[in-house]
């Protein structure tokens, strides 16, 4: 007879038996239906798992497959992968690129953004449909070329508190640049997102830049272990509590913040303050350096706009406001710290770059203008060389969401989810050859030619990053405030350096870096 023990033994091996049988009928089901998938090259998958099995948890591991993958179907320029039942195409072509990323139609964010959902809502980054048309029509004003000449104060404070700091360990030996950059684009982005200075350059210990560091961190984790995928068993065996504690510190500021502005808002709005009213005054050309208290924050657009009948409630301005805080904030701190590496092993390109800024602003201290921006053209080069070489964002998805062919070869099912690779596409002989060589001569005026897939390191088509040129302006004041001050010797090989792709292209171990004083 039949202990309970035994019986439980034997209802765990005939309940697994099933559930196999099941999944391989299921798998043999779905390759047969779906066979186009299996058109696509790939690394050999096996029925359940498919090739879930293969894919290191590890970020940094996991990176470097994907990578291995691009180099071992760099012919083909797209492979597949199976997750269990989750079908994957990556794609790194130019050609079959643009089909994706320059229609109307596969414009939905993959599903494994839902989970930043929890902290940014459905703003710009994870939204869809009408909303997302809606919003990024709204916004982008909020970019206006005028606008952004009050954001050109806030990165000449933050830079030179950055330069204060980094002279303090100037002359010294190798040290590691990407804290010092870091805190400085996080307090750029708090007071261009929000209008409030939260001083992580001074004080890098506060609970707010505490929780907007580890919640990346968290977000990431969660997205690569299918096992915290579900609520249960991320609040059960993850750090779910830990998150849920990062999310009610960054909400409770912004959310604080919001509720103080509006204040502000309703008692200049007795004034008839409007968007047009706001940025009268801001010319295009001349030389703007606006007085801290006259400055505006992205949350005095959304809340303008709000007043102007666009009803955004709380919510709808809180997580554009988060929004902007996460995607403004790592992106541009990585892509700075890569090209001060790439700078410090290039004699040549820093030298042109020193006789820029010296031709720009001679033996002056003074705060960089719109117009020295302008003229900031090697300097450009650089930056975007540095991009094609360390995008900050390494690979994104989209949902396919509807049957679509790329390259007259390969057909893209309904519900495939596709993953846009720059850090391969960017690699790609026919549009930079000598690939991995770094050459901001690239990016002069004359190869302008080349495919305009070829080079996306803020996406490309109606969703590419509305923040770009905010970005590009930030990056050339806080490398200028560098160079200016700095001779930058890298002190590691590009080799040497460890780079970790998950949403952010980041230096596991830092980049490390001498500075030489040149005042």
């Amino acid at each position: 007879m039949l202990t309970l023990d035994k019986m439980a033994a034997v209802l765990v091996v005939v309940a697994t038996l099933v559930v196999m049988v099941v999944s391989v009928f299921w798998y043999l089901r779905k390759k047969k239906t779906h066979s186009t998938f299996y058109t696509i090259p790939g690394p050999p998958a096996i029925p359940v798992l498919g090739n879930a099995h293969q894919l290191s948890p590890d970020a940094k591991k996991f990176y470097a497959q994907l990578l291995a993958f691009s180099l071992d179907f760099e012919k083909e320029g797209i492979f597949r992968i199976l997750l269990g039942n989750k079908q994957i195409i990556a794609v790194f072509r130019a050609e079959f690129i643009e089909v994706l990323l320059n229609s109307s139609k596969h414009m939905d964010k993959a599903d494994e953004y839902r989970f930043l959902h929890p902290w940014l809502g459905t703003g710009l980054l994870t939204s869809t449909g009408d909303k997302w048309r809606t919003r990024r029509k709204m916004l982008t004003p909020t970019f206006h070329f005028k606008i952004l000449h009050d954001f050109i104060g806030v990165f000449n404070d933050q830079s030179s508190i950055m330069v204060r700091k980094l002279q303090k360990v100037a002359d010294k030996g190798p040290f590691d640049v990407f804290p010092y950059i870091t805190l400085c684009a996080l307090d750029i982005i708090c007071e261009t997102a929000m209008g409030r200075h939260v001083n992580a350059q001074g004080n890098s210990d506060s609970d707010y830049v505490r929780a907007i560091n580890k919640i990346t961190v968290l977000v990431l984790l969660r997205m690569r272990r299918p096992w915290y995928w579900p609520n249960f068993l991320f609040n059960l065996l993850g750090p779910g509590r830990e998150h849920d504690q990062c999310l009610k510190t960054l909400h409770s500021f912004t959310s604080k913040v919001i509720i103080e502005r509006s204040e502000e808002f309703r008692q200049k709005r007795s004034e008839q303050t409007t968007m047009e009213e706001m940025m009268k005054g801001r010319g295009d050309d001349e030389t703007v350096y606006l007085e801290k208290g006259k400055r505006l924050a992205f949350l005095d657009m959304l809340l303008c706009a709000s007043a102007d009948g666009h009803h955004l409630s709380f919510e709808d301005i809180r997580e554009e406001v988060d929004t902007f805080m996460f995607e403004g904030h790592d992106t541009t701190a990585a892509a700075i710290t890569w090209c001060t590496h790439l700078i410090g092993e290039s004699p040549e390109v820093q030298d042109r770059l020193h006789e820029e800024m010296e031709q720009i602003f001679g033996d002056s201290d003074r705060p960089a203008t719109m117009k020295d921006i302008k003229e900031m053209k090697y300097l450009e080069c650089t930056i975007k060389e540095g991009l094609r070489l360390y995008p900050s964002v390494p690979f994104f998805g989209r949902s396919v969401t509807e049957d679509v062919t790329i390259g007259n070869q390969y057909t893209l099912k309904k519900g495939t989810t596709a993953v846009i690779v720059p850090v391969a596409l960017h690699l790609d002989e026919r549009y930079f050859p000598d690939p991995h060589k770094f050459d901001p001569d690239r990016f002069l005026p004359y190869h302008s030619s080349r495919h305009p897939f070829s080079y996306i390191p803020f996406s490309a088509g109606p969703r590419n990053c509305i923040g770009q040129r905010f970005a590009l302006m930030e990056e050339k004041v806080m490398l200028s405030s560098i160079l200016r001050n700095f001779d930058i010797i890298a002190a590691q090989k590009r080799e040497d350096l460890s780079p970790v792709g998950e949403l952010i292209l980041r230096p596991e171990f830092g980049v490390d870096i001498k500075l030489k004083s040149r005042k």
